[in-house]
């Protein structure tokens, strides 16, 4: 009993402290959109270069980009951001390797809890690009896909970007998700598949004004919605 009320009691309040000050630093963001992939990727990396097109063309549609805060894909997203006079979000995590925070960020987070992190990109994100990565990105694809599916967060646009890297996993999840009934055939809608960052961009532009039109709202009023953080 001592213990739980010595040092898990702390653990509490400092977890409750992560909570607080990403709301507090996150609340009057705009429409984001939080970019996954490697850490590992390099700077002449196809990806790499990918991953800043889809970024800056997302900032200069007006999202604000949110990412992890470290190397490789992540950098890249923070990179496209400041390419596009976008808002550049890195939301870090304290590792014993890999990362590192990069330099393109305006606004920079630091957490020790990857829970409270995960919180974070999913609250204030309207929309999920993720390009090819590890355990952590195919964490945060499946994550999404679960919290969209079991009505836990409203639909968001989820871009997959990269045939070559994606498709073995999709046709897994078809011909065995589906089939052996995990899974149901609708669920398969819950993303998009492209190989081109400039169509990635467009389907998440285009995902919000077929949402803006369904609730009656004119396209010319705003070519974005007005961000309302995921309930979670």
């Amino acid at each position: 009993m001592e213990e739980l009320t010595g040092g898990d009691m702390w653990r509490v309040f400092r977890i409750m402290s992560e909570f607080v000050d990403g709301f507090e630093e996150l609340k009057d963001v705009g429409p984001a959109i939080s970019i996954f992939g490697s850490a590992r990727t390099r700077k002449d990396d196809a990806w790499y270069k990918a991953a800043v097109k889809v970024a800056e063309h997302l900032a200069r549609r007006g999202f604000a980009i949110i990412s992890g805060g470290g190397p490789g894909i992540m950098e890249a997203a923070n990179r496209g951001a400041r390419q596009g006079k976008g808002l550049s979000i890195g939301l870090n995590i304290q590792l014993p390797k890999e990362q590192k925070p990069n330099r393109y960020q305006d606004k920079s987070l630091s957490f020790r809890h990857f829970f409270a992190r995960k919180v974070m990109f999913v609250k204030y994100a309207s929309g999920y690009v993720i390009l090819p990565g590890g355990f952590g990105t195919l964490d945060e694809f499946f994550e999404s896909l679960t919290l969209i599916q079991t009505g836990k967060i409203r639909r968001f646009p989820v871009v997959l970007i990269g045939r070559k890297y994606w498709e073995g996993l999709l046709r897994w999840m078809e011909h065995t998700l589906i089939e052996d009934g995990t899974i149901s055939p609708p669920d398969l809608n819950l993303f998009y598949l492209t190989d081109d960052p400039e169509d990635a961009a467009e389907y998440i532009v285009k995902f919000h004004l077929d949402s803006i039109r369904s609730v009656g709202e004119r396209r010319k009023r705003s070519p974005l919605p007005t961000r309302k953080s995921q309930t979670l």
